[in-house]
């Protein structure tokens, strides 16, 4: 497992973990990001991710990405 901020760019990934608080945890599932879920990093500005994730397309940041294993 990797953190999602590591992930191939355009690649299709599972999630396999989340990490973090209960609040973390809770603020992720309902952006998408849910175990079993699949997500893709569509690209990196700076420290933040755009990924997709359940026809999507969301901001998170690196601290946020580093809490999703893939």
């Amino acid at each position: 497992m990797i953190p999602l901020v590591y992930a191939d760019k355009d690649e299709p990934q599972i999630i396999k973990k989340i990490g973090g608080n209960p609040e973390v945890k809770k603020h992720l599932e309902d952006l998408g990001f849910n175990v079993g879920g699949q997500v893709s990093v569509i690209s990196t500005i700076g420290k933040n991710l755009i990924v997709k994730v359940k026809e999507s397309r969301i901001a998170v940041s690196d601290e946020l990405a580093k809490k999703i294993m893939i």
